[in-house]
């Protein structure tokens, strides 16, 4: 068995002000420390690890380094040895699965009330908060948009909730933009013991400064407002609401447009989304094998239906599957907008879903493959199996943001011989193909798309 890994240097060509992040203000940890980027492909994480710490609390160095260390650890390096190593780093990741197969809160400036990311530890009693303006993977709108968002806060009468079980209201900021830069900032809120009305007074004061006060120069399209009690919380558990402007932005992707709301999934480096896009359209069909006849494209995990949409010239029929029913409900206008007619997209939990529509494409005719691009917890158990007994899927597509992870043991089950204990009963797939592309420049991270075939 061969893996052959390329990097897709193209994306060398991103300039600053494309790479776009989703969540660039933090205004408390709510799951991943941003210091948890600082996981590099040398050596072990527990070492990584280590080293970052101390190199991130070395007293020579001011608070932005350290601040670039934790986020964008590898800023000190060129683009080309940046490459090299996320390279090595594959190889790594790859070479185990082909082996299986033989509190202290406050800003630097002492003020609770600051918009940045975290650096330090509760374990080491003091966590301080960082203005993130240096920083190589910040687009001059979203620091803009995080300065104004902190003078509004440090202005208002309610105090930042840090920490939910102590009070206060303010909580982070989300900041998207897209390749015409037109921009859309989602303020997040914990309303506590507050009635509707009170909420209301200071939704009125975010609207104010954003629309005709000082903030008004950040020139968002679109403001949105969520109150949740809760870290994440879907739009169905508490609706997004429009305060200004225009409820969607709108990206293109390789010629084809794509609606965004404020909770959809979107890849943030737009430059980099074009190379992964393209590269998991020709996986899934390849050019000089295109037969459109019967052709059917499995998508799970299908988000707003980018790579379903992209590929539907290709096949004949695209059946896309997402958990968050907002995405399903953008993916079919994204169809339409598309004029594609060859699309369905079904919500809910893809291990719920998946095992009564395999039966049903048991007796399609014409070729069936599968593409999955699950989050960082990997696929459920009950979907690898249900992709893994269907005999008429001959190729799988894997993205994955995290091949070191869960996901890994995905890639094991699906390569595994036949397991009658873990119900995994169809002919094991064989990785044939391993493509990294860098969709994170001046960090470890690094999208993995690999093929299997049987």
């Amino acid at each position: 068995m061969s893996l052959t890994a390329k990097c897709c240097r193209s994306v060398m060509a991103v300039r600053p002000n494309v790479l776009y992040l989703r969540r660039s203000c933090v205004l408390f940890s709510t799951g991943v420390s941003p210091a948890d980027a600082g996981r590099a492909g040398s050596g072990s994480q527990k070492q990584w690890r280590r080293r970052q710490k101390k190199a991130a609390w070395t007293d020579d160095l001011s608070w932005e380094e350290r601040l670039a260390n934790a986020v964008t650890p590898l800023w000190r390096l060129s683009y080309e040895e940046q490459l090299e190593l996320k390279q090595d780093n594959h190889r790594r990741i790859l070479s185990e699965l082909s082996g299986s197969l033989s509190a202290d809160l406050r800003g630097v400036d002492g003020n609770p009330k600051t918009v940045g990311f975290y650096l330090g530890t509760a374990s080491r009693g003091s966590i301080v908060c960082v203005n993130g303006d240096h920083l190589l993977n910040m687009p001059e709108k979203h620091t803009l948009v995080a300065r104004c968002y902190q003078d509004f806060i440090r202005q208002s009468s309610l105090e930042p909730c840090l920490l939910f079980h102590i009070g206060g209201h303010w909580r982070e900021v989300t900041v998207r933009t897209n390749v015409q830069g037109h921009t859309m900032a989602i303020v997040y809120f914990h309303p506590q013991m507050m009635s509707a009305e009170e909420v209301a007074v200071h939704k009125a004061e975010l609207v104010e400064y954003f629309s005709r006060g000082p903030g008004s120069v950040c020139q968002l399209d679109s403001l949105f407002f969520q109150e949740s009690t809760m870290t994440r919380c879907t739009h169905e558990e508490s609706p997004y609401q429009l305060l200004h402007g225009q409820p969607y932005l709108y990206e293109e992707v390789l010629g084809f447009k794509f609606r965004i709301s404020a909770d959809a999934f979107f890849q943030v480096n737009q430059a980099a989304a074009q190379v992964l896009y393209n590269t998991v359209r020709d996986l899934c069909v390849p050019e000089a094998a295109q037969s459109k006849t019967g052709s059917t494209l499995l998508d799970v995990c299908c988000g707003t239906g980018t790579i379903g949409i992209i590929s539907s010239p290709r096949v004949d029929r695209v059946i896309g599957v997402e958990i968050v029913e907002q995405a399903v409900r953008d993916a079919a206008h994204n169809a339409a907008l598309n004029n594609v007619e060859n699309c369905e997209f079904l919500p809910g939990k893809a291990e719920v879903v998946l095992p009564a529509l395999m039966s049903q494409l048991s007796s399609a005719t014409g070729a069936l493959t599968a593409v999955v691009n699950p989050s960082r917890a990997g696929l459920h158990p009950k979907v690898v199996r249900a992709l893994r007994n269907q005999a008429a899927i001959r190729r799988l597509i894997y993205v994955s943001c995290k091949p070191d992870g869960e996901a890994m043991r995905n890639f094991k089950e699906l390569c595994c011989a036949p397991n009658q204990e873990k119900k995994l009963t169809g002919d094991a797939f064989s990785p044939t193909l391993a493509v990294p592309v860098d969709m994170f420049p001046h960090t470890p991270h690094c999208e993995l798309v690999l093929l299997f075939e049987r």
